[in-house]
């Protein structure tokens, strides 16, 4: 079965940071953007908790070229509606230096809610995250690749950390957008799932005692959309360059069709426990490229780079069947130089 006998749709997700081009500093103006953007951009668009973040995310996409063709018409619009408000657009995992309590809430009653429930850790939730939708509509298969692909979670976001800084400090880490985010609940690498059935119980039983109105509100790096037939990947951070973003993407959508194609084969990965995973996560977000990631297999610690090698090499088949050799050429590029 090749990757073409399915149609792993693609849909890409950014938030952007509303900067003042003068100082760089966040500005709380989401409404100024929105007043022209949706207009513009319709659905495309959408504010988030914060009035300084920006969302836009694409239509559902048929190919990488399709994406990429979304993702820069998107993203210069955006520009456009922020430069008639007198405002620029910053596309960072954190922002190096503004203050989370300096930034007004949106309104909204979702918004509200969610204040109230995480009060403060909500308020300091002020990060900026790539999310990748690739298209399953088969949502029993789609669990079982989930339960594969969340091996794979920390070399993709070792590949994409994007957020050194945290309120003027230099955190030390390569990426400390997820060390923000993962005081939710509900965040991080996911435990697996035996079944559709058993991820559908868990997602009720939550909503019936309280803890969640719907499954949107589980957060993890993956998730089987609750409304859209796809997987999400949330692990990675804002991509400076769309050229980032793209290959980041096709190479998201690489590794969930070759997962796919050895279930469809009747072949799975060893389901490796989510306290061994997040050893990986950590070492992803303190090191990115730059550090070694554990190979569980063969129990030794071995280069990032390396692995991600490797990984090119998992998926090479997948990459010829969508055409995505450009993208790939491009992570190469990101190892070389970050």
């Amino acid at each position: 079965m090749s990757a073409k006998e399915h149609t792993f749709t693609l849909g890409i997700e950014e938030e952007f940071a509303i900067i003042d081009p003068d100082t760089g500093e966040l500005r709380s103006h989401i409404q100024e953007i929105l007043e022209g953007g949706k207009i513009v951009l319709k659905e495309q668009i959408k504010p988030e908790m914060h009035q300084s973040v920006v969302e836009l995310g694409t239509e559902i996409c048929d190919s990488i070229e399709h994406a990429r063709t979304h993702v820069i018409h998107l993203r210069s619009k955006l520009a456009e509606l922020a430069g008639k408000a007198g405002l620029k657009i910053a596309s960072v995992g954190t922002h190096p230096f503004s203050h989370w309590r300096d930034q007004h809430i949106t309104e909204g009653e979702r918004y509200k809610q969610i204040i109230e429930d995480m009060q403060l850790l909500a308020r300091a939730n002020l990060i900026f995250g790539l999310h990748v939708h690739v298209g399953i509509p088969d949502r029993e298969m789609a669990i079982h690749v989930m339960n594969q692909a969340r091996y794979f979670l920390p070399h993709l976001y070792a590949l994409s950390v994007n957020s050194p800084f945290w309120v003027g400090e230099d955190t030390g880490l390569k990426g400390y957008r997820l060390k923000v985010f993962e005081r939710f609940p509900r965040t991080g690498i996911p435990d697996a799932f035996e079944s559709l059935s058993e991820y559908e119980d868990y997602c009720k039983l939550l909503v019936k005692t309280g803890c969640i109105d719907n499954p949107k509100k589980i957060w993890w790096d993956i998730r089987l959309h609750p409304f859209f037939d796809t997987l999400e990947v949330r692990v990675c951070d804002t991509q400076t360059r769309v050229d980032d973003t793209v290959a980041i993407a096709a190479l998201i959508q690489a590794v969930i069709a070759k997962l796919f194609k050895l279930l469809h084969q009747n072949t799975t990965f060893r389901i490796y426990r989510r306290r061994l995973l997040d050893e990986n996560r950590w070492r992803a977000a303190r090191y990115g490229i730059d550090g070694k990631l554990i190979d569980f297999g063969r129990e030794t610690e071995v280069d990032e780079r390396s692995l991600l090698n490797e990984l090119l090499e998992f998926v090479a088949s997948e990459v010829d069947d969508f055409g995505t050799q450009r993208e790939m050429a491009h992570i190469e590029r990101i190892m070389r130089e970050g």
